[in-house]
């Protein structure tokens, strides 16, 4: 299935076609407008010229923040995240052999797919929920009680980026969050 997140064709086939793409994409989303998260990745292999996991973990931290950093930046933190997205390469090659699909493909259930989500730097309880809905609903992999452990990330709606599939749906996800924070604010 192709996905659908950032509105820019090199971006979306990138995530659609490459599995840590998808999940540095996710790893990124957080404190940056999704659509730009998700472009991370593509502005790695324009710098880089590569997005395989085993040659970002390798690579100097220091020229590795640095291209992270170039105008645009993969965050508004490119920093922190280029380190932390050299980590999240470096547990990719020693647990999964590089393959980061393997975190969902070979996972028991939905609670085993939370739990290794979960144990990845940036993903949050939260942030792994939402991950397992995206697996589960972009990709149509759905390992027994992935309901379960996505919670409300697996209800039909547009709650997150796990249901944004074009324009429309991101913006029926923006016009959610942006109406769940001022029902906060208000009560």
């Amino acid at each position: 299935m192709a996905i659908h997140i950032t509105d820019d064709p090199a971006a979306d086939e990138l995530l659609s076609s490459n599995p840590f793409a998808l999940l540095v994409g996710m790893m990124l989303d957080q404190q940056y407008p999704m659509e730009h998260a998700f472009q991370g990745p593509q502005k790695v292999v324009s710098r880089f010229g590569s997005f395989d996991p085993a040659a970002i973990a390798a690579a100097d931290p220091e020229e590795f923040a640095a291209l992270c950093s170039t105008t645009p930046a993969i965050h508004r933190f490119p920093g922190s995240m280029a380190a932390r997205l050299q980590e999240l390469a470096r547990i990719v090659v020693e647990q999964y052999d590089g393959d980061a699909s393997r975190l969902w493909t070979e996972a028991a259930d939905g609670k085993d797919l939370l739990k290794r989500i979960q144990a990845l730097p940036g993903f949050g309880a939260q942030k792994a929920k939402i991950f397992t809905a995206l697996v589960a609903k972009q990709l149509d992999v759905r390992p027994a009680g992935w309901e379960k452990a996505a919670g409300d990330y697996a209800l039909d709606g547009f709650r997150s980026v796990a249901d944004v599939v074009d324009p429309v749906s991101l913006q029926k996800v923006r016009d959610y969050k942006k109406a769940k924070k001022a029902a906060a604010k208000a009560g």
